[in-house]
Order: structure tokens, then C-alpha cells, then sequence
């Protein structure tokens, strides 16, 4: 197997137990200094496994259900590149569907680097308020 058939591999792996809610797992696909970052979010990420799983708990815990369309998926050297769609459904019945490109570098079989593109204003339009109001009690020291 190709290197970027195991990269594309790995994040499929990823990708499943993500929307599992399996966070710890997901957590444990990163390297000790692995980035999450969210580019529109006004913060710095979260970095190693245990940030990355708070900081996904974070925003996802509360959500009733989260399902997950892959567009496609390019791999090349340590990188993996996939375009999705995510349907988050919360249970005061608001759903956001939310595009993402998201990027992932590999190196030695652990993520280095996830960082999604979307839009911020998709999401703040669609979600309830008590889900944004709660995301307001958290601050980076949460998952730094």
C-alpha cells in the first residue's frame, strides 16, 4: 500500500469514528503537538489528543445528531484533503447543514495538522441560541 493510500486510510478511519462520537478515539489519531484548528473560529485551536477531544466535546456533545456526506477525498504525500457536507440536528429541532473542506497532514501514522474551512456565518444563522450561548461559557484554556 501507497503512502497516500494509508494517509487516505488513516482518515477514513478518522472520519468514521468522528461520527461514531467516539472522541477520545479521534483524539488519539493526533500527535502530541497535532493542531485542530478551525479557521473561522476566533480562537487558536486546540493542540495534542487530550485538547483536541475537549475541544470537540465542546461543540459537538450537545448536538442530538451529526451525519456526514464525503464529496471526495485527495491524498498526496502526507496530505489528505476532503470535501464533505455536515448535517448537524439538534434536539430543539434546528438542522445546519454545514460544507467543509477539510485538510489533514500525516506524519508517522499520526495526524500533525487538521484544519477545516467553513463558513461561520452558515453555522451562527442556523444554530439555536442556547447552543451559541453555550459555546460562550468556554474559553481557550478549556482546550489548551
Amino acid at each position: 500500500m501507497s503512502q497516500e493510500e494509508e494517509n487516505r486510510a488513516l482518515i477514513r478511519a478518522f472520519w468514521r469514528d468522528l461520527y461514531a462520537r467516539e472522541f477520545d478515539k479521534v483524539g488519539a489519531y493526533f500527535a502530541e503537538h497535532g493542531l485542530y484548528e478551525d479557521v473561522p473560529a476566533p480562537d487558536r485551536g486546540a493542540v495534542g489528543p487530550r485538547n483536541v477531544t475537549a475541544r470537540l466535546r465542546i461543540g459537538l456533545d450537545p448536538i442530538d445528531n451529526h451525519t456526514h456526506q464525503q464529496h471526495r477525498m485527495v491524498a498526496e504525500g502526507d496530505t489528505v484533503v476532503t470535501e464533505h457536507t455536515e448535517d448537524w440536528h439538534f434536539h430543539t429541532g434546528e438542522v445546519v447543514s454545514l460544507p467543509f473542506v477539510s485538510i489533514h497532514v500525516i506524519e508517522a501514522g499520526k495526524i500533525v495538522l487538521w484544519r477545516d474551512y467553513w463558513d461561520l456565518g452558515t453555522l451562527m444563522s442556523g444554530a439555536p441560541s442556547w447552543w451559541i450561548e453555550r459555546l460562550a461559557t468556554f474559553s481557550q484554556a478549556d482546550f489548551s
